[in-house]
């Protein structure tokens, strides 16, 4: 299951459970739709409620990512599971977006609503 919130520029989901094929269109639909009349989309992921993602899921996340790179300005990913981290870091390389885990949500909000500053180096993890 998943919750979506639409704000200007920004989009937040919360995955609960199982994120399926389902939960990710869902966010495939409000990114599109919010980057078609606002630009590129901040996105707030909250993975922490997830228990487990599907096989697909997987890979219709790459294959959207690597089809529409320019759609993302900021991405913060909360979590604090270290192969979600590294999945988070990855996802750097087919997006044109900074991409940054967080282990809690006030600190993926607050890097969210900083200026855009794009760095292709280090990657971005962000702990308390």
């Amino acid at each position: 299951m998943i919750t979506i919130n639409h704000h200007e520029h920004g989009i937040e989901a919360t995955v609960y459970g199982e994120f399926t094929l389902a939960d990710f269109q869902e966010i495939e639909a409000a990114v599109d739709y919010a980057n078609r009349f606002h630009g590129p989309v901040r996105l707030l992921l909250d993975l922490r409620p997830m228990l487990t993602y599907t096989l697909d899921v997987a890979w219709e996340e790459l294959r959207y990512t690597r089809a529409h790179p320019e759609q993302f300005e900021r991405i913060a990913i909360v979590t604090q599971d270290e192969w979600l981290t590294w999945i988070a870091w990855l996802e750097r390389f087919f997006v044109e977006a900074e991409v940054a885990t967080f282990p809690d949500e006030a600190s993926a909000r607050a890097w969210l609503a900083e200026e855009n500053e794009i760095d292709r180096g280090e990657p971005h993890e962000q702990t308390s």
